[in-house]
């Protein structure tokens, strides 16, 4: 199973990705998430949900090497199983802490970036390595952790920046050793946990209402550009150049 759902606590609900070696999802396992996300939401006896990984890193992204095997249909579905996965953290109903260990990448700022509250390790690691692998994506979540500049010189140029940084910004709420993570994800959730959940709920639709930025439709947006890179091919020449150069890693 990639994704899995368990009660840490009265009205905490943790969904967890588990799909090594580097929870790099397939296509069903983006819709199994948004799945989960959606279902943990719509139970009135949520309160929150924590989004965690086991494993060394939060998310790789997508499964490159499924797009590889099985073409445009897996490119289709990778798209449609993201913005599945991305709204539903967005949407549900109650707030979504993500809990961020090592690297997160590609579509793990999908996710992060959607979240309500962050708490990282000190050995996270966050950025969009879209250019290298010739496609493009999510540009809309990594502008709701770093700043506009910042955003623009991380994508194009493959970047990361830590949690420490991304905590001096306002996008992580708390950094703390990676042995301490799941203790103060906790912490934060029970605090959220306790409040009164008709007023956090509408609280999450009123956050959402007075967003600035519209991120269904700007995310889609995105994604019309990888289709075409795609359709051109010169998606799969960049990848290829990459595995030749040796640029792609295990966490691609």
């Amino acid at each position: 199973m990639s994704v899995s759902t368990s009660t840490a606590e009265p009205g905490v609900v943790v969904v967890t990705v588990d799909h090594p070696p580097v929870n790099a999802l397939p296509v069903a396992g983006w819709f199994a998430l948004a799945d989960a996300v959606r279902d943990a939401g719509r139970d009135p006896g949520t309160h929150v949900v924590v989004l965690r990984a086991a494993g060394r890193g939060f998310c790789a992204g997508v499964d490159i090497k499924e797009i590889q095997r099985d073409g445009h249909t897996a490119l289709v579905g990778a798209n449609n199983g993201c913005h599945a996965a991305f709204g539903a953290v967005y949407d549900c109903e109650v707030p979504v802490i993500a809990a961020v260990q090592g690297f997160c990448l590609g579509g793990g700022i999908g996710l992060v970036g959607n979240a309500d509250v962050v708490v990282a390790a000190d050995d996270a690691t966050f950025g969009l390595p879209e250019v290298d692998r010739g496609a493009l994506g999510a540009a809309t979540h990594l502008a709701r952790l770093v700043p506009q500049h910042l955003m623009r010189a991380m994508y194009y140029t493959a970047s990361t920046v830590n949690a420490y940084q991304l905590h001096d910004f306002g996008s992580v709420y708390r950094v703390v050793p990676p042995d301490e993570l799941a203790g103060a994800v906790l912490e934060v959730a029970k605090q959220i946990a306790a409040k009164d959940p008709r007023v956090t709920r509408a609280a999450k639709k009123a956050i959402n209402g007075i967003d600035p930025q519209d991120v269904h439709r700007s995310y889609r947006y995105e994604q019309g550009f990888t289709f075409e890179l795609n359709l051109t091919g010169t998606a799969d020449e960049v990848r290829d150049r990459g595995w030749v150069r040796g640029q792609a890693d295990d966490t691609g």
